[in-house]
């Protein structure tokens, strides 16, 4: 497995105070949670020492009726200049320790160009059973330097995703939890029709992490293997917005595979489609 996708934290409480490390903060809500959390008061009463605060929604693509999608590269380039990144630093994300978000700014930030990127093992919840410190309140960071770049071949839009299921060119995972790829449970986002992509195949998100952490090689291997997936093979990972979808890509990428693309419209957009079927 490759294990540079992971930093401990012992490791990251030594180089805190490293100018070529950036600590980013990427907790997310859940879709359709309904509560009264703020998550960024969360982050001001207690987070990493120099972590900063990514806003996964506000750094999205805002103009898109979609939700977090990836934003124009220029727009991206100059919001991460702006919280103090830059791209030629080794980026450390993480989240409350469920890997459910960090994934998704560990693959906005690779599509972005961004060389050294990590995740953080156990995320916010590790750090704090390792006894280590945390800060309050914000974080003032001088502007970074940050480069406007897209990687389109680890991207796919619906019109790819039309051609790839007609000439079956690609393997499509979703993420998304058993019952709603069946089709069995309601999607949590309102409007969106219940099912799958046709062809697409179903490998949990969370069947792959323990204790904010992707499982080992063997284990991962045995979940795709299971689904019925060929690594050898082209791969596209779906989800219900893009988000977990990065988890898959995070787990084929810690064994090797290369070719894995993510599907960013995800079951938002298709599901929210009538001119494309769906399977259940």
């Amino acid at each position: 497995m490759n294990s540079s996708l992971f930093v401990a934290p012992d490791w990251l409480a030594e180089r805190l105070d490293d100018p070529e490390v950036r600590v980013i903060d990427a907790r997310m809500l859940p879709p359709g949670y309904q509560g009264p959390r703020d998550l960024y008061q969360e982050y001001l009463d207690g987070h990493l020492p120099g972590a900063v605060f990514f806003d996964v929604e506000a750094l999205s693509d805002n103009a898109s009726p979609l939700p977090h999608m990836l934003p124009r590269p220029e727009d991206f380039a100059r919001d991460m200049a702006q919280l103090g990144i830059s791209d030629d630093q080794h980026l450390v994300i993480y989240d409350d320790g469920s890997l459910f978000s960090a994934p998704r700014v560990w693959w906005m930030l690779r599509i972005a160009g961004v060389g050294q990127v990590s995740l953080l093992a156990g995320g916010l919840a590790g750090w704090r059973q390792a006894g280590l410190p945390l800060a309050q309140g914000p974080v003032p960071a001088a502007p970074g330097v940050f480069t406007g770049r897209f990687a389109a071949d680890k991207v796919r839009d619906i019109a790819q995703m039309r051609r790839l299921i007609a000439g079956r060119s690609a393997q499509i995972v979703d993420a998304r939890p058993a019952a709603r790829f069946s089709g069995q449970a309601p999607e949590p986002r309102p409007g969106l029709r219940m099912g799958h992509i046709p062809g697409s195949v179903n490998v949990p998100w969370s069947t792959l992490v323990a204790d904010g952490r992707l499982k080992s090689a063997d284990a991962l291997r045995a979940l795709f293997a299971d689904a019925g997936v060929d690594l050898r093979r082209p791969l596209v990972a779906s989800c219900g917005s893009g988000v977990t979808a990065a988890v898959v890509v995070l787990a084929l990428t810690a064994l090797g595979v290369e070719d894995v693309a993510l599907y960013d419209g995800s079951w938002s957009e298709w599901g929210g489609r009538d001119d494309v079927p769906v399977a259940g």
